[in-house]
């Protein structure tokens, strides 16, 4: 029974330490990845709690200790990751609108450089026909396949690298003002552009991959958070419709994502409707939101949906936004408080940064 009780007893630790972590502002990658897995976190937190009450007297008083440190713990990773569930209320509403010409279509999709299973994404947008591709990852390979989209989507913007940070943009809609950016490291892009939807009206429009903190890469998330924030920053002064979509390099319930969408304004068509999760492809036990698209309270959205896997590490995303102006305009994202404006001016300054660095501001 005492190794039991040891093995619960350090079990439980753990856990108090991957939920607790988390929370400081620490941005070394170790503990930010730890925001990452909070759904199965709140699994483990789970199976120790049965584990607990079964095994354990319920006379002992570290049973009654360690199950309420556990259900703390479960708590606190509910609070992150309930709001991507059908329990939570929507932050945006589903549209009632059916006029072709108010929808925005937009097909994200990281296809992993390596990967050379071309034809499954150009099957996607045959079938789904999309208003924009966005592909992360791509080089001159991946540009020169899919070069047949060219005949549909005759608008596009190509910055083929071989570091992972390649993007391509095709539109079926026309555009302006568009600018490959190197916001915040050398030989990390974005794409900005204003486009114009069959209405006649603009949307701004920001693509973005900001490199993830790693062993392998960025040892801290500076990079990553400062350019999340300076693009937060300059959507947040326009009143201008704005979309923001790109595998953020983040997981949906961040504390960072978080900070975006409270300096942003922007909305999440995610909150009340589901995780959505576009990582990893491979491992149904490990997977989570990395691939995003948040927008304006001009837009509504009819569908949100992952897609197929094409043999990349990320399923596609595809996202129907419909522009409701009117009908959007009561939609109430996160609210945003000074010691938000305060850390996310600290995150730029790191980085030496500011908003007037994104195209378009």
């Amino acid at each position: 029974m005492f190794a039991i009780l040891t093995t619960l007893t350090l079990v439980t630790v753990c856990l108090v330490v991957v939920t607790v972590l988390p929370m400081t502002r620490i941005t070394h990658w170790f503990v930010r990845d730890m925001d990452f897995p909070r759904f199965q976190i709140a699994v483990v937190a789970i199976v120790l709690m049965v584990a607990q009450s079964v095994v354990l007297d319920a006379h002992h008083p570290l049973r009654w200790l360690l199950a309420g440190v556990t259900l703390i713990c479960l708590a606190v990773q509910l609070w992150w990751i309930l709001p991507y569930t059908r329990l939570w209320k929507k932050e945006v509403k589903t549209a009632s609108e059916s006029d072709p010409s108010q929808q925005l279509t937009i097909l994200t999709s990281n296809v992993l450089t390596p990967n050379r299973n071309a034809e499954a994404l150009i099957d996607l947008v045959h079938t789904h026909k999309p208003d924009i591709v966005v592909t992360l990852e791509s080089d001159q390979w991946w540009q020169d396949q899919l070069a047949v989209l060219e005949t549909e989507l005759a608008y596009s913007v190509k910055c083929p690298l071989d570091n992972l940070y390649g993007m391509h943009l095709y539109s079926r809609l026309p555009f302006d003002e568009e600018e490959v950016a190197f916001l915040v490291e050398d030989d990390v892009p974005s794409i900005h552009l204003r486009l114009q939807l069959r209405t006649g009206d603009n949307v701004r429009m920001h693509f973005i991959h900001p490199a993830p903190p790693s062993p392998t890469e960025n040892t801290s998330s500076s990079e990553r958070d400062s350019e999340l924030v300076i693009v937060a920053k300059s959507v947040a002064e326009t009143t201008e419709p704005v979309v923001v979509t790109g595998d953020l390099n983040d997981v949906a319930w961040s504390a960072t994502t978080r900070l975006f969408r409270k300096i942003s304004g922007l909305l999440d068509p995610r909150i009340g409707r589901g995780m959505f999760n576009t990582f990893h492809a491979d491992y149904f036990f490990l997977r989570w939101p990395l691939d995003h698209l948040f927008h304006s309270d001009h837009f509504t959205l009819k569908s949100i949906q992952r897609l197929p896997s094409i043999g990349s590490d990320h399923f596609p995303l595809l996202t129907t936004l419909v522009f409701t102006p009117i009908n959007g305009a009561d939609q109430v994202g996160l609210a945003c408080e000074a010691d938000d404006k305060a850390l996310a001016q600290a995150i730029a300054d790191d980085q030496q940064v500011e908003k007037h660095d994104v195209p378009l501001h």
